[in-house]
């Protein structure tokens, strides 16, 4: 079992590299991550560091001393300090510091919980980066480690929040996340409160919520101070196992590289990783160096400075570890897109600010050399044993962990999750410099890069080229496979025909295939192979050329002489050239219209139901998760016109999730909206929707819902006997051993839910809400009905077991309505199910306040459950006689 993860991280200062490595990598300004330029007095007020300064020596403290380029992206860092007493240390970058508070007990994921967090002195950005020791005799003394890091989002002016002391923002880090406030108190001048909002990242285990170690070198404030027995026990693991004592230079290492097959296999003797949409990097630790070395030679210390960083946050001296940086889209999934889009980045500016918000992560999985020692003889699994100790538990650092023997299960896990694919390693293999059949790639999709050669003209309404010419490398020269002509879309048609445009010479450069011939005719152009793509294909002809190919996107990271089409091909020297790309893409949501009234009464308006989603979220978003949603939108409020909306519109932003899915009431496809995350769900309520409904069901399984649904909906009936109807089919439910759970509509009326863990057809739930519905009434007439008309149910309460059904609807749990009183669909207790029971004061205002009282949501076992289905139907059954 492996041990709990340490937190330690301090940027050596002191100690020179003694491992020897090519001239662009002995650039101390690159592998000491120093900025490149310094800030003028004009872009920060020195004087706001002055009282740091004072505090500190600089020819005795590691400590930074300001002068830093802004981040600009609104950075954060929590920092765990072991000085007099062990506090954490947050801070926030603003006007060109980080303005900090010291909060005594750390910060608490648990709402109830209201920390000290003093305020003490601004410090210069670069103090962000800082884990260390401060000596003893200085101000601070003791260990520093960064604990967290990420992003802050003010709501509302910063400056502003913090001299009328409330300042409320969000937080966006490896461990804190969504929203906090920090509260100035009346008792002391520097006094602030840190309070965690009942959101979906809040958590009553408080500061235990979070891993105590730190996020770039996964030591513990303990380890920061004396790192000797972590290195130490390290050395043993690698001596243990076996491994020369011989220092490895990186710039000596050749990667190994796997071969590629097209069938996932199973296989003893073999482990099974995932295989990342990234980039392909060295990582190196030595001394006071530490760097990133691409595949093919590229220093890349600069392009992915958080990377950089963490690396040299480590402990161990003489490290070397082979793995790939990716960057991260909404849904966790690696995002080519985003990669490729940093790593054109050159302004320093605008790499930090990248860095900051869209942060990459390097996943590691092999060990080549630790602390003198030479891993690459060692068998995989006991290399991977190893790194796995040496890599921190969270942060920009990862470990890329495998599967033994069970490949199918994995490329099936990987085609499901959207990853590029899998690698399968033989478990025994050394770490070879080349490419060997003991590593094998197996794609998700038939895909490959091929070199552009060439163009062909397009036809009728086509703008740009008609299709693209392609080749790949057989180590002799480029060898012609075929012509892509479908998958790109207007901006890349636009672009692929600009850079075309300045390649094109007059011969090809490539040969045709055995026994065939090259296009010829005014249509076809041909190009210096400098541009690379990916291409999607059915299959290969046995003349070599591909049959359907899609385009899949531009490969900048690639160099032709790599095209080798799935064969073996030698590795080129020369690096690959990047052009700077666009700005980053933000995520950011235009919050319009915030005093819009919606509940004209009450005077809520639409920034109070954006407030109340926010403050909900977290007990909300497990029933939208992953499921179709319908949104009923009214502009102008209760009182004005509405629309019911499934489709979502082409201006929704990209990070909106949406799925296509057939509608028999449109009768053709819709985009249906699915909120997985606050962001989305802020976006929703942005928009006016003042009622959401979901399906039973979720997108990954449309036919298989997870609850049933008895709606008792009273009209003219008093609430008393839809009270008496609700604790009858409990009743009936207990005995037929079937858990059922209830919520109010939001109108007048209770929802019951039965669990069936998506182990259902929608015919076989509305059966089952059939059979209830029919003993319920049948056993209480007098209350009860199932008759549909309104006029033929003389005061009833009608049980509606329809809405069980392939695209019927419930209102979401915590759904406002449209209604007077701004009410709220709320999950009860049964033992709130009472005739006194006031739905109407279940509120967008109430609401908020019953949450954070609450232990549990008294609804959610409907998506945990797994009744006896079988066995409760046999009973009931029985029941019916």
């Amino acid at each position: 079992m492996r041990p709990p993860r340490r937190s330690t991280a301090t940027l050596p200062h002191t100690t020179r590299s003694t491992c020897r490595t090519s001239p662009h990598l002995r650039d101390p300004q690159r592998v000491r991550l120093r900025r490149p330029r310094h800030l003028g007095p004009e872009l920060l007020d020195v004087n706001r560091l002055e009282p740091y300064r004072k505090k500190r020596a600089a020819e005795r403290t590691p400590e930074p001393f300001g002068g830093a380029l802004p981040t600009g992206g609104n950075l954060f860092v929590v920092q765990m300090h072991s000085a007099t007493r062990l506090h954490w240390d947050l801070r926030l970058e603003h006007e060109g510091t980080l303005v900090s508070w010291a909060v005594p007990k750390g910060p608490s994921a648990d709402p109830a919980d209201k920390r000290l967090a003093m305020k003490v002195e601004d410090h210069p950005i670069e103090y962000a980066d800082f884990e260390g020791v401060i000596p003893e005799g200085q101000y601070g003394a003791g260990p520093v480690i960064v604990w967290d890091r990420g992003t802050w989002t003010p709501v509302g002016d910063a400056a502003e929040g913090l001299a009328k002391g409330t300042l409320k923002f969000d937080l966006s880090g490896y461990k804190l996340r969504g929203r906090w406030t920090l509260v100035k108190t009346k008792q002391e001048e520097n006094s602030w409160l840190l309070i965690k909002e009942g959101d979906a990242y809040a958590d009553d285990r408080g500061t235990g919520a979070y891993a105590p170690d730190s996020i770039v070198s996964g030591l513990t404030v303990e380890e920061r101070a004396d790192p000797g027995p972590v290195i130490g026990r390290i050395r043993g693991l690698l001596e243990e196992a076996g491994a020369k004592r011989r220092r490895v230079d990186p710039a000596d290492v050749a990667v190994m590289l796997a071969v590629a097959e097209d069938e996932p296999f199973s296989r003893p003797g073999w482990v099974f990783e995932f295989k990342f949409d990234g980039y392909r990097i060295l990582g190196w630790r030595d001394g006071s160096a530490a760097g990133l070395v691409s595949r093919n030679g590229n220093d890349l210390t600069r392009t992915f400075p958080e990377i950089a960083r963490a690396m040299a946050a480590l402990p161990y001296d003489g490290l070397v570890v082979d793995g790939e940086v990716v960057v991260h889209d909404e849904r966790g999934l690696p995002s080519f897109d985003r990669l490729q889009r940093r790593g054109r980045l050159e302004r320093w500016a605008d790499v930090l600010r990248a860095a900051a918000e869209l942060p990459a992560t390097w996943y590691g999985f092999d060990l080549i050399a630790c602390e003198g020692y030479d891993a690459r003889g060692l068998p995989l699994v006991e290399r991977k044993r190893i790194l796995r100790e040496v890599v921190p538990s969270g942060g920009p650092l990862r470990f890329s962990d495998h599967v033994a023997e069970r490949g199918e299960a994995v490329y099936e896990r990987a085609v499901a999750m959207g990853l590029e694919g899998i690698v399968a390693k033989k478990a025994d293999a050394p770490y070879r410099g080349t490419r060997s059949k003991e590593w094998v790639k197996i794609r998700s999709v038939r895909t490959d890069d091929y070199a552009v050669v060439g163009w062909r003209a397009p036809k009728g309404t086509r703008t740009g080229f008609g299709s693209l010419h392609l080749a790949r490398y057989d180590g002799e020269g480029l060898v012609y496979v075929g012509a892509v002509g479908t998958g790109f879309d207007e901006p890349t048609l636009e672009t692929l025909s600009t850079r075309l445009a300045d390649l094109e010479v007059d011969e090809p450069p490539c040969r045709p295939p055995e026994g065939t011939a090259l296009p010829r005719g005014r249509d076809h152009r041909w190009a210096k192979p400098e541009i690379v793509v990916e291409v999607r294909y059915r299959e290969v002809t046995d003349q070599g050329l591909l049959r359907h190919a899609v385009f899949v996107r531009v490969r900048d990271d690639k160099a032709p002489h790599e095209c080798s089409g799935g064969f073996a091909h030698p590795q080129v020297e020369e690096p690959v050239e990047i052009e700077a790309p666009d700005e980053p893409p933000e995520r950011r949501i235009a919050f319009t219209n915030l005093d819009k009234v919606l509940w004209p009464d009450e005077g809520y308006t639409k920034g109070d139901l954006i407030d109340y989603y926010r403050a909900i979220a977290g007990w909300m978003l497990p029933y939208l998760r992953d499921r179709p949603l319908v949104l009923t939108r009214y502009p102008d409020g209760i009182e004005g016109k509405s629309f019911f909306q499934k489709d979502a519109p082409d201006w929704a932003p990209d990070w909106l999730r949406t799925a296509t899915i057939w509608s028999e009431g449109s009768e053709r496809e819709l985009d249906y909206f699915v909120v997985d995350e606050m962001d989305q769900l802020l976006w929703i309520a942005n928009s006016a929707a003042l009622l959401l409904h979901v399906w039973a069901s979720r997108v990954s399984s449309l036919g298989s819902p997870d609850w049933c649904i008895l709606d008792l909906d009273p009209k003219d009936a008093p609430f008393e006997e839809v009270v008496a109807v609700a604790k009858a089919i409990r009743a009936l439910c207990e005995e037929i051993e079937l858990p059922v759970f209830v919520k109010t509509s939001g109108g007048s009326g209770l929802h019951l839910l039965i669990p069936l863990d998506g182990r259902t057809t929608h015919e076989q739930a509305r059966l089952m809400g059939e059979l209830i519905a029919r003993i319920v009434v049948r056993e209480n007439p007098e209350i009860a009905t199932i008759q549909r008309v309104v006029s033929k149910r003389k005061g009833r309460v009608y049980v509606d077991f329809l809405q069980n059904g392939h695209g019927k609807l419930l209102v979401a749990p915590f759904s406002s309505r449209p209604r007077p009183g701004a009410t709220v669909s709320t999950p009860l207790r049964w033992k709130e199910v009472v005739p006194s029971l006031d739905v109407s004061r279940f509120t967008i205002a109430s609401v908020p306040r019953r949450v954070r009282a609450m232990k549990e949501d008294p609804l959610k076992p409907v998506l945990e459950l797994e009744p006896d289905l079988v066995g409760a139907l046999e009973r009931l059954a029985e029941r019916i006689g």
